[in-house]
């Protein structure tokens, strides 16, 4: 495994990314809205993705809240930054095992191996795998 990294889902995001950088510094990278993505169509101006890079090792992932507000507790996910294919399929598995998968394990836009899974404990694991 490469990194675990926080992902934060916010009311305006944006903002957030704004407060978070005037605490922490470090850059803002990889902003992406919804604008012209059809899945996403509806939500213009909203944050897909977007990342605070605070030094190498600090990264915080940060959306907008789409759809329904997120309940106290889930609106922090862990996302794992994994090494390999045989890596992501074998945590994939581990952890929806008695769990619950909310995306499946699948090939995305942006080039990545990626599913989302609750664990047994309720913790939201996002595996993302860089090809």
């Amino acid at each position: 495994m490469k990194q675990i990294i926080p992902h934060i889902t916010v009311e305006n995001c944006k903002e957030a990314l704004d407060f978070y950088q005037g605490i922490f510094g470090g850059e803002i990278r990889n902003a992406q809205l919804a604008d012209g993505i059809e899945m996403f169509k509806g939500h213009e101006g909203k944050y897909i993705h977007a990342e605070l890079h605070i030094n190498e090792a600090c990264v915080i992932y940060l959306v907008d809240i789409f759809g329904k507000d997120p309940i106290k507790g889930n609106h922090i996910q862990l996302a794992l930054q994994m090494d390999s294919d045989d890596e992501i399929n074998r945590v994939y598995e581990a952890l929806s095992k008695e769990g619950q998968i909310k995306m499946e394990l699948q090939d995305t836009m942006w080039g990545a191996r990626y599913g989302v899974v609750a664990d047994r404990y309720g913790v939201i694991w996002e595996l993302n795998y860089q090809k």
